[in-house]
């Protein structure tokens, strides 16, 4: 599932090529599904329209128009950009299209479709309504500490909490986690000043890195647990095979004996 670092990807896609340009037409293969409201709305609120400027706050990312609505689009499991000549064929799973004046098109491919398109007046607003935190680049040492410490459920499952730390997914919990040294079972309660702010330096160090990497996993440093998920489920640092368990319905990959 694209994750906070995959989202700030097609926020820089989506910035260099599809501002300033009229939106001609719109279409959807699977509105019911897909969109949160009804297609003329979206038709209405777009069309005529162009891109300003993007926001982003962990997997929601905003695209502000030079009218009255801003696009939310939130990419689910499997969705990405893919700007495109009119000329090429529209991508096999482009279930959403925009035609702009320029010649090009905007599909958003979403081949499980998981992902899908919201409106919104005000980002503030809809933050809000969707009870999202600032974005975890931006949440402060003390915020998260005071969140997280907080917390009674297994410090994986806060580590995902939208409300807490906004764009933290499945493979980054993990990570920052094992780069911590901590079990994804512990209690936040049990962990020491030392150790939270220990989980909050990895969570910036693996979200950064993610990021500087343009999320080609295949060259993030070898100690990332990213590496070993699948296929070569063992720990870089013991040799010690891992275990997978369920924490919060979520298939969670640990090192026993790195992660006590």
């Amino acid at each position: 599932m694209p994750e906070l670092p995959e989202v700030y990807g097609f926020q820089q896609y989506i910035e260099a090529t599809c501002l300033d340009q009229v939106i001609l037409e719109m279409d959807c293969t699977d509105p019911a599904r897909l969109l949160r409201q009804p297609l003329a709305r979206f038709e209405e609120a777009l069309i005529g329209k162009r891109f300003t400027h993007t926001t982003r706050i962990g997997k929601y990312l905003f695209v502000h128009t030079d009218g009255e609505f801003v696009l939310v689009m939130h990419f689910g499991m499997t969705g990405k950009p893919h700007y495109y000549d009119a000329s090429a064929p529209r991508p096999r799973f482009g279930h959403i299209r925009l035609v702009f004046d320029s010649g090009y098109h905007f599909a958003f491919e979403n081949m499980r479709k998981f992902g899908w398109w919201d409106l919104t007046t005000s980002v503030d607003s809809y933050q809000l309504a969707h009870k999202l935190n600032v974005d975890a680049r931006d949440l402060s040492r003390a915020d998260f500490k005071a969140a997280v410490s907080s917390r009674k459920t297994a410090i994986k499952n806060v580590l995902m909490n939208q409300s807490i730390t906004t764009g933290v997914g499945n493979w980054i919990a993990d990570d920052v986690l094992y780069q911590a040294r901590v079990h994804p079972l512990r209690l936040p309660s049990s962990l020491s000043e030392s150790e939270l702010d220990l989980l909050y330096d990895k969570l910036q160090h693996v979200i950064d890195v993610a990021i500087d990497k343009d999320t080609q996993y295949t060259t993030f440093p070898d100690y990332f647990l990213i590496h070993n998920r699948k296929g070569r489920e063992y720990c870089h640092h013991t040799g010690d095979c891992l275990e997978k368990i369920k924490v919060g319905g979520r298939t969670t990959y640990f090192s026993p004996n790195w992660q006590r």
